[in-house]
């Protein structure tokens, strides 16, 4: 049976410039949360900028983090360039935790969306681009929806972005994988949404309600995708890959529901680093999260850029 995988909580200045191939790369700092790479086309035009919000845990700029390198953001920001689209793509800032003296306790969902929004301002000062765009991958889908409520840009892209809030996505994978945990983890769910802590949950569930990143989970919960998408008046592409073993198609089709004129697109056999994967071949799934010499989908790049260039 496919692996359902828990989501677990998780956790300027211009530094150096490199010519690359046909664009040019700058590390920029906005803050001491936000610092990351902007990629430019190396030409004298004003283009569209794309800024990327990762998805969770510690994830550096380039959609890599400690135990795996698949380069997914940073082959995806190359891939655009080439079709003169410029990005920028950061850091999280929990990739950084010990450095910025970070606590789990103290860190809530809404971080993310203000690091998103200090990007958005830094650049939309700089009155250099002609768009901006927002790029969420999983749990940054999320992150870009709020964002997008916050500050204006023109379009929105979610990539493997939940359709769901965050409790209902785990009470389906529990279902799945040990369900003898449901009416716990219901139970739990309910008392962290209404009291913001909780007690009432099976040892089992320990690395879902660990008490450091309770009140995190809780910050989080609180948000429903699909109800944030409605909230949505700029151009919204919704991308699916099919063999997806972290998001299930059918939370792609939930907010595609909830935001009927959104456009979507499933990509047959990508999966959630962008790898086209032969159907059901788990193994060869899980090993791409590792291998960054794998290219990524080309419809995935084709279908991003035609949208932000329409």
């Amino acid at each position: 049976m496919r692996t359902l995988c828990i989501l677990l909580i998780v956790f300027g200045s211009v530094f150096s410039t490199n010519a690359q191939d046909n664009f040019i790369a700058n590390d920029i700092r906005i803050n001491k949360f936000v610092e990351g790479t902007l990629l430019e086309p190396k030409n004298s035009e004003i283009v569209p900028l794309v800024i990327f919000i990762n998805d969770q845990g510690p994830t550096d700029r380039d959609g890599n983090q400690l135990m795996t390198k698949n380069d997914a953001i940073k082959k995806l920001a190359q891939a655009l360039a080439k079709n003169n689209i410029a990005s920028f793509r950061y850091d999280k800032r929990i990739l950084k935790a010990d450095k910025l003296e970070l606590k789990e306790k103290d860190i809530r969902f809404e971080d993310f969306v203000t690091d998103a929004i200090s990007a958005i301002s830094h650049f939309q000062k700089a009155n250099k681009f002609s768009d901006f765009i927002l790029i969420g991958h999983g749990q940054g889908s999320l992150v870009a929806l709020l964002a997008a409520q916050e500050k204006k840009v023109d379009q929105l892209i979610s990539i493997a972005g939940a359709g769901q809030s965050l409790d209902q996505q785990l009470i389906e994978q529990i279902e799945k994988q040990a369900p003898g945990l449901t009416e716990d983890a219901k139970s739990a769910f309910k008392q962290l949404k209404e009291k913001g802590r909780t007690r009432n949950y099976n040892d089992a569930l320990h690395s879902i309600f660990r008490p450091e990143t309770q009140e995190f989970m809780a910050s989080w919960i609180a948000h429903n995708p699909a109800e944030e998408i409605k909230k949505i008046t700029i151009p919204v592409l919704i991308i699916q890959g099919s063999e997806d073993l972290q998001v299930q198609s059918s939370e792609a089709e939930i907010l595609k529901k909830a935001k009927p004129e959104a456009e979507f697109i499933l990509i047959k056999n990508m999966n959630h680093v962008f790898r086209i994967i032969e159907e059901n071949d788990d193994i060869t799934n899980q090993k791409s999260y590792n291998q960054a010499y794998l290219p990524i989908s080309e419809k995935l790049v084709s279908s991003i850029s035609s949208f932000i260039k329409k």
